[in-house]
């Protein structure tokens, strides 16, 4: 089965990356994700052993600090019919999902931010939906993509 690449976006005053880490080698749930291009993604593209570049968003700067790997495939986000969640829908029941999530397990920390800035200035990542559409938290990369961003973040 061949792997895929992401880009996810969390702000880090929400859930950043040093939170993933945090979880003791434990998987964390991708949640809370209220757009339907990003659910239909969560829910029928992305696949357990895919890889993701995990982004932060609304920092300074903004950019990409590292990577993890997707431990579970898509399946229904619960919180959304949590009224005591960040993220509730009334809308959506456990008959009737509406959102999905799946769970990711941290792997490689940047040495550096990559920035928004630094990506958008950067040829071979003209391309990338992150350049073209910004505001989408779940968005796919190219290998090249990915593997160009991972050594970025390594110099």
């Amino acid at each position: 089965m061949a792997i895929n690449y992401w880009l996810i976006k969390s702000e880090p005053s929400d859930y950043s990356f040093e939170d993933l880490k945090g979880e003791d080698d434990s998987i964390a749930e991708w949640d809370g994700v209220r757009n339907y291009q990003a659910r239909n993604l969560l829910r029928d593209e992305i696949k357990s052993g895919d890889r993701v570049i995990y982004y932060h968003s609304n920092s300074k700067p903004s950019g990409a600090v590292g990577t993890a790997f997707v431990v579970k495939n898509g399946y229904p986000d619960h919180t959304a019919w949590d009224p005591k969640s960040d993220h509730p829908d009334p809308r959506s029941t456990e008959e009737n999902p509406i959102w999905y999530m799946v769970d990711i397990k941290a792997d490689l920390t940047f040495g550096r931010v990559v920035s928004l800035k630094e990506i958008k200035s950067t040829p071979e990542l003209s391309e990338m939906v992150l350049v073209k559409n910004s505001r989408l938290s779940v968005q796919p990369v190219t290998q090249s993509e990915f593997n160009l961003i991972v050594a970025m973040g390594m110099d």
